[in-house]
């Protein structure tokens, strides 16, 4: 990396948790000076304004998320099923460090982009998408072993997922009790084992 990459990269991470906790829109330059320990035109010299700072800020804490989920899905686990139970297992298990870094950077950004920040608000609306064919293709993946029901909508149970453990989150972060968020996860699991698995005739 040349300097001026570690520079920006240092600049990244250095604010990843400040924007996901304070936000994107709220966290102010002086805010970015003051955790990075750089100057106004240190920060200037490497980012054209703050939104082209906070959109790879954004980049950067969605891409470490993606990269744990993914790991629920590797190769490790022999079925789909397994994948779909190590990717509700990640947030059993992690939701005090997301918590701690200030919750889900997609339904944080989300949440305050919009209308008001249409550039984080696509890149946003790219990330659900991964994140929905990443689920899907594994559902799709376990009804082509035959270890799916053919008859679930790969898509629609996606989206369920997501829902259902974005709202957890939420309502868990705001009222300061994980319940919210286990109640969530496991719904979560009982679809999987009693609405997508096939049981024994």
């Amino acid at each position: 990396m040349s300097k001026a990459e570690k520079t920006k990269q240092h600049i990244i991470e250095k604010t990843a948790t400040l924007f996901n906790t304070k936000g994107y829109i709220s966290t102010s330059l002086s805010d970015i000076t003051q955790a990075t320990g750089l100057t106004k035109g240190s920060i200037y010299g490497n980012f054209e304004n703050k939104d082209e700072v906070a959109i790879e800020v954004y980049k950067y804490n969605a891409g470490l998320l993606g990269k744990t989920l993914s790991r629920s899905f590797g190769d490790e686990y022999i079925t789909s099923l397994d994948k779909l139970h190590a990717f509700v297992e990640f947030y059993r298990k992690n939701w005090k460090f997301v918590f701690a870094n200030g919750g889900c950077p997609l339904m944080n950004a989300a949440t305050e982009a919009d209308d008001s920040f249409p550039a984080l608000k696509t890149q946003v609306k790219r990330s659900f998408e991964q994140w929905l064919t990443k689920i899907s293709d594994v559902i799709d993946e376990g009804q082509r072993k035959g270890e799916i029901d053919k008859k679930a909508s790969a898509e629609q149970y996606a989206s369920l997922f997501i829902m259902l453990i974005e709202g957890g989150i939420l309502l868990s972060k705001t009222m300061g009790d994980q319940s919210f968020l286990n109640h969530a996860l496991d719904k979560v699991a009982s679809i999987i084992d009693h609405e997508l698995t096939i049981l024994p005739s």
